[in-house]
């Protein structure tokens, strides 16, 4: 009560002192008006008058003067006119006007000096009266004054009029204000936050609950705080119900919190740093708006869990439009932007860096040799000039935010910087390295053709510990060193002995989060397969999803001729059978990409031309960049959803398919040339290059039993469950931390301020 009667109070206030002043200012508007209407009406009798009374001056014939005067004396607003001769002898005066002769000769004097009108307020008698003076010529030459004096009375009675108006419409608006205060508060103020004091109630006592959407939208900063409140409080109880439930069954599941306790107990309180090219946050203009947006990225799905539980600083190249914009001096902030956690470094690239490291050496040479060239590589000297230049400066950029650490650990992603993990050895040999690589490690004899095999493998070797996602990549690997590099492989161990310094290779599937947070758990829904229909204008009965970046590698052209197939074969499921592609198109400054979209676009219309009707087509491409949330719905709506790649590391698509069906039903049909393969063998596995063999398993999936599905997807989450993104990150900092010391080079005890290498 005392907030509204303070509100209120101070609205009537302000709103007073804002009338008070337009009235004051109006007073001063209106009053110059007035006068300048009476001046108006002034001047205009003067004219009328001026040339009688001025022949009756110059003849000296006063009566005639007064004859004229007394005519216009009866006029509305004029109280009297008065004639003066030259010698300001007065020749005649209105009877009304008696007792002003002082007045009125003071002011046709003036006017006579000034030989111009002269108007003046006098108070006469009384009463304020309005003077107005000019002079009478008669030839050219002043033979006297006419003086016409009004009633200015007229002007007060206006202002005050004026006044009590006003005064009235503040007390109607004070009133006003009053009640408009009292119902805001009341249902915007109070109201919100009774049902935020009830949600959160309802949270303490074990019962959660949606947040009010009312509170939500009025009170968003208070409600998006007290959400994360409610989420991390919420995180903790089922952290702490899991490990309870764990210990009782003597299991052993990874949780965020244990992989942070882990980490913390093997780094000794020590940071993390984390090199990526993409980064997990983008700030991009939509408009004249800046939104941040997550990128599609396998890499970001698996990494960012494990910085969201460990923290430290992730070092990634900023591609966002508004990126520098909002970033401090030195390219960093703190991520999540509603809830930050760790910190994300930006390294600013030029266009040419950026076309030459990332589109060029990376993606149109690394990219496809390591796919076993489903297109031919591309080797230009200038592109691998930037690739090396690139590598510098984020070796340059890691140093200096670990210079003050002592022995720090470094996890270096993927194919983008296999030069890193040799320039950091050479500037701090004290740290520890690993590199991931996300991407198939090919046989020797294919990557025999790249000019440069030996300074890629020579700055893969500076590091610790090189993981690959399977043992099949790690041979690969090791065969390649022992063909192009003087060096000793030891096949026991799976590492790689040179120059004084050993490099550990071993496989590390990664994954996603799984089981799902409690963030999560709380907004899931029933899978909506007709709302998604609708949404597309399609009318069908069953839905097969696939999502991927338009790549030549992810095998979207044999899925597609699959799916023509399977409708040449089982004509029942011709206008039953819709397939969606959520299709992100990636590095379209490559030709071999941007030619691939048309591609797959000719194809599907193609398909499509066979079947369609007004409201039926078998493949819908939504060809975009989407969110996680959008791609959600699919997945938990989806029949079926087919992982086809022709080559892959892993594919995480899989896996965040099988996480995201808490109903335990849908089919994974999945290629054999995934590494996801290897771990969920519950699937469907698939021979993408086998356009029969694809079909059938499509009609196999659709005409599944609900128990047989139950039971195979069940299978496949336990895998997730063990084989999750922390035991993955668990693993891998507990091996790089546990190297043996007779393992690290000379001099890792070296000072971590010493000075890079030139």
């Amino acid at each position: 009560m005392r907030l509204t009667l303070r509100l209120v109070a101070a609205l009537v206030i302000s709103t007073t002192a804002v009338t008070l002043l337009s009235a004051f200012l109006q007073e001063r508007q209106e009053r110059s008006r007035l006068m300048e209407d009476l001046d108006r009406r002034a001047a205009i009798a003067g004219e009328t008058l001026e040339e009688p009374v001025a022949t009756a001056v110059y003849h000296q014939d006063g009566r005639e003067a007064l004859r004229v005067v007394g005519k216009y004396s009866r006029r509305a607003h004029l109280v009297g006119v008065a004639v003066f001769a030259a010698d300001g002898k007065e020749l005649a005066e209105s009877p009304a006007l008696s007792r002003g002769d002082a007045v009125i000769k003071a002011a046709a004097a003036r006017s006579q000096a000034l030989e111009g009108s002269e108007s003046a307020v006098a108070e006469i008698e009384g009463k304020p009266r309005h003077l107005y003076a000019m002079p009478l010529r008669r030839d050219g030459d002043i033979v006297g004054t006419l003086v016409l004096v009004q009633d200015a009375q007229i002007v007060e009675s206006r202002i005050a009029l004026m006044w009590r108006r006003n005064f009235m419409r503040l007390l109607l608006q004070a009133f006003l204000i009053m009640l408009v205060s009292l119902w805001i508060v009341r249902w915007n103020v109070a109201a919100p936050l009774e049902g935020l004091a009830e949600w959160m109630k309802s949270l303490r006592s074990g019962e959660p609950s949606e947040i009010p959407r009312v509170a939500l939208d009025i009170l968003k900063p208070v409600a998006s705080e007290a959400a994360s409140l409610a989420q991390s409080l919420s995180a903790a109880k089922a952290a702490a119900e899991e490990e309870a439930r764990l210990r009782e069954k003597a299991e052993a599941v990874w949780t965020p919190q244990r992989l942070k306790e882990h980490v913390r107990n093997k780094l000794e309180g020590r940071p993390l740093f984390l090199v990526a090219n993409r980064e997990p946050y983008m700030h991009v203009l939509r408009g004249r708006r800046v939104e941040v947006v997550t990128p599609p990225s396998g890499l970001v799905t698996g990494i960012e869990p494990i910085m969201l539980a460990c923290g430290g600083t992730w070092i990634a190249h900023g591609s966002g439009e508004a990126d520098r914009e909002n970033s401090d001096a030195h390219g960093k902030l703190g991520v999540p932007p509603d809830n930050p956690q760790y910190t994300l470094k930006r390294v600013w690239l030029t266009k040419e860096e950026e076309e030459g490291y990332y589109y060029g050496f990376s993606n149109e040479g690394l990219w496809p040799l390591c796919h076993i060239a489903h297109t031919r590589p591309v080797f230009n000297p200038e592109d691998w000039a930037q690739y090396q230049a690139v590598n510098r400066k984020f070796a340059d950029a890691l140093l200096e935010e670990m210079k003050d650490v002592s022995s720090p650990c470094v996890l270096i992603q993927d194919y983008h910087f296999a030069l890193l993990p040799t320039l950091v050895r050479e500037a701090r040999p004290d740290a520890r390295i690993a590199l991931f690589w996300h991407i198939p490690w090919p046989n020797p004899e294919a990557f025999g053709i790249l000019p440069w095999q030996r300074q890629i493998l020579t700055g893969m070797l500076g590091a610790d510990l090189i993981g690959f996602h399977i043992q099949f990549h790690c041979n690969n690997f090791l065969e390649t060193v022992d063909r192009y590099l003087e060096s000793r492989i030891d096949w026991e161990r799976f590492a790689v002995g040179r120059r004084g310094h050993t490099t550990f290779v071993k496989p590390y599937p990664i994954s996603v989060a799984y089981p799902p947070q409690p963030a999560a758990a709380n907004a899931k829904t029933a899978p909506d397969k007709e709302a998604l229909f609708k949404e597309l204008g399609i009318k069908a009965r069953f839905m097969g999803v696939g999502v991927d970046r338009l790549d030549y590698t992810k095998g979207i052209m044999e899925r597609f001729r699959s799916l023509e197939r399977l409708l040449e074969k089982y004509p029942e499921y011709q206008g039953n059978l819709v397939f969606v592609e959520l299709g992100a198109p990636s590095r379209t400054h490559i030709k071999r990409y941007h030619d691939l979209q048309t591609e797959i676009e000719a194809e599907a219309e193609r398909i499509n031309w066979r079947w369609k009707a007004k409201d039926y087509k078998p493949i819908v491409i939504l060809a975009r960049q989407h969110s996680h949330a959008e791609i959600e719905p699919y997945y938990k709506a989806a029949d079926f959803c087919l992982v086809t790649s022709l080559h892959d590391g892993m594919n995480l698509v899989a896996k965040e398919f099988v996480a995201a069906r808490e109903d335990e039903r849908g089919v994974l049909i999945l290629s054999r040339f995934t590494g996801a393969a290897r771990e969920l063998r519950e699937a469907l596995i698939v021979n993408p290059y086998d356009t029969e063999q694809m079909a059938e398993a499509i009609r196999l999936g659709i005409e599944m039993e609900e128990g047989e599905q139950m039971r195979r997807m069940r299978s496949l989450q336990r895998v997730l469950r063990e084989q999750n993104i922390y035991r993955w990150g668990g693993r891998l900092i507990e091996d790089l931390a546990q190297i043996p010391s007779a393992d690290l080079p000379a001099g890792s005890q070296a000072s971590p301020s010493a000075s890079p290498k030139t």
